[in-house]
C-alpha cells in the first residue's frame, strides 16, 4: 500500500531538519561523487585562490539559498506533483552544496557567516511563492535557475584557466540547474512580471556581492 502523503506538521519538521543540514557545516552529504575527485593540481597563487574562494562562498551561499526557496515552496504547494518536484530541485541542491564546501575547504576557505540569514530569507520568500499558486511558483523556480545559470557562467569566465578543479564543479552545477528550470517550464511554470524578474536580480546582486566578502 502507497504511504499517504505526508501533512503539513511533518513537512514542516522535515523542513526543519533541511534547514539544519543546510546551514551546519560539514551536515551536508552528496549522493553524486564530487565532480573533481580526478582533476590532479591545484591553484599555488594566494592572490588567485583568494578570488577562487569569494567565487565559490557565493556559490555556497547561493545554494544555502535555493535549498530554502525549494523548502520553503515544496512546504505550500498546493498540488503533490509541484511539491515533488521542488524537493528533487533541493535534492540536486545538496550535492551542490556538499561540493562547494569541499572546494571551500581545501582552498582553506571558510563559507559565509551570513548562510542562517541567507537561509532564512530565502524559506520565507519560496513559502510566499508557493501560497501564491503553484503555476507561479514554478515559474519563481525556472526564472531562479535562469539567472543561477547565467551567474555560473560570469564564474566561468572568471576562473584561471589552470583551475580544473573548479570548473569542473560548476560545469556541472550549471547543467543541473538547467535541467531544473526546464522541468520547472515543462510542468507549466508561469513566466513572471518585469517587475519581479528585476526585483530577483537584485536581490542576488545583495547577496552574492555581501556572501563573497563574509
Amino acid at each position: 500500500m502507497e504511504r499517504a502523503a505526508p501533512d503539513f506538521i511533518e513537512r514542516l519538521l522535515l523542513s526543519i531538519d533541511s534547514a539544519l543540514h543546510t546551514v551546519v557545516p560539514g551536515a551536508s552529504h552528496a549522493a553524486r561523487g564530487y565532480p573533481a575527485a580526478a582533476l590532479d593540481g591545484d591553484i599555488e597563487d594566494e592572490a588567485t585562490r583568494s578570488l577562487v574562494a569569494g567565487l565559490m562562498r557565493v556559490n555556497h551561499a547561493g545554494e544555502v539559498c535555493a535549498q530554502a526557496l525549494y523548502q520553503g515552496q515544496a512546504l505550500t504547494a498546493h498540488d503533490p506533483a509541484t511539491r515533488v518536484a521542488m524537493e528533487r530541485a533541493a535534492r540536486d541542491e545538496v550535492d551542490h552544496l556538499a561540493w562547494c564546501e569541499q572546494r571551500l575547504t581545501e582552498l582553506d576557505a571558510s563559507p559565509s557567516l551570513l548562510n542562517p540569514i541567507w537561509y532564512a530569507g530565502s524559506f520565507a520568500i519560496g513559502s510566499i511563492a508557493g501560497l501564491v499558486g503553484d503555476r507561479w511558483s514554478l515559474g519563481f523556480l525556472a526564472e531562479t535557475e535562469r539567472q543561477v545559470v547565467d551567474h555560473l557562467a560570469g564564474h566561468l569566465d572568471r576562473l584561471p584557466d589552470e583551475d580544473h578543479r573548479t570548473r569542473s564543479i560548476i560545469e556541472q552545477m550549471r547543467e543541473d540547474e538547467a535541467q531544473h528550470g526546464a522541468g520547472a517550464v515543462a510542468a507549466g511554470g508561469a513566466e513572471l512580471p518585469s517587475a519581479v524578474v528585476s526585483l530577483m536580480r537584485g536581490v542576488a546582486r545583495v547577496m552574492t556581492t555581501v556572501a563573497n566578502r563574509l
